[in-house]
Order: C-alpha cells, then structure tokens, then sequence
C-alpha cells in the first residue's frame, strides 16, 4: 500500500514520548501492510523497540550513534562521523522510495548538536519521493523544519518521575 502524498511529521519538545510517538505511528502502519525503516541518531543501545524490530517483518531498525551522551559543545569527530553515515543512510532509504514511513529518530537533536547540516535535513525533505511519509523526531526542532513540516507535535515535560528518583525502567523507558 503507497500513500498518494506522503506528509512531513515533527515530534519534539522536553517531554517524554516523542519517539514512541513515532513508533507507535509505525505499529498503525505495519497494521496497514505498510513497511517502516526507522534511523536511530545518536543511539546505540538494545532499546525495547529494536527487540520489537527482530521480529516483525515490515520494520527495520538501524543506529548511528555511541551509547553515552554526546558533548553539545564539543562532539567527538566520531560522533560527527556517526550521524553524517547515518543522514547519508536515511537518504538511500528515504530516496529509495521502498519505504513507506521512514523515522529519523533523534534528527533533531543531532542537528541542535551540529552534528549534521540543516541544509542536508532539508534538502531530503524537500527531495523525499511523493508517496514516503517522513517523521522527524527529538528536542530542538529547528524552525525551518517547523515551517516545512505538516504536522508538528510537541511533546510537554510537566511532570517526570525521575525528578522524584524514579530510574529508567526496561520495557517502560528503554
């Protein structure tokens, strides 16, 4: 099944959810015999979901990224070098056109971080074939991205459990 237009989705703002959001967008696509590709920035990490992918056949899941957290202000070359293989990824993907939803996960923050160029970002979102839905999730979105987007959603942080001293639960958190 091809989308007659494929739109562009935004996820982000400091609350939980925005990845999940996307995924879950991905489960109601695979219901529909729908194929997904998502592109993991910044991660890598056996989250939750990657043990989901292993098994359903409609969904694939690749990371680009290491599993610490990446200095804003001076990111190591090999952090660059991890999200500019994993852009360059996401475009084979997204151009394509074998996709119907194509996910890039955490985007953008690794633009926040100047990991990877805006310009690039939207340059594949101009280019994406008609028929490929696109999501960008992650905190910062850029407003650029905002503007060209069709549907942008940001996620709130009004309450945590971790400012209580709850940690991060498997199969909840990650």
């Amino acid at each position: 099944m091809k989308l007659e237009k494929g739109l562009v989705q935004v996820y982000t703002g400091n609350g939980k959810g925005k990845t999940t959001a996307s995924l879950g967008l991905a489960l109601r696509a695979i219901g529909r015999g729908m194929k997904v590709y998502m592109v993991q920035f910044m991660k890598n990490a056996k989250y939750g979901e990657l043990l989901t992918a292993e098994k359903l056949s409609n969904l694939k899941i690749v990371q680009y990224g290491r599993d610490c957290f990446v200095n804003k202000e001076k990111p190591e070359k090999i952090d660059v070098e991890l999200a500019h293989k994993g852009l360059k990824h996401a475009e084979q993907i997204v151009m394509g056109g074998e996709y119907d939803l194509v996910i890039l996960d955490e985007i953008n923050v690794a633009l926040d971080f100047k990991l990877v160029s805006l310009e690039d970002v939207l340059g594949l979102i101009k280019n994406k074939p008609a028929h490929v839905e696109l999501v960008l999730t992650g905190r910062y979105a850029d407003k650029k991205i905002v503007e060209i987007a069709d549907l942008v959603t940001e996620m709130l942080d009004i309450k945590h459990p971790f400012r209580e001293g709850v940690r991060i639960r498997e199969g909840i958190d990650y």
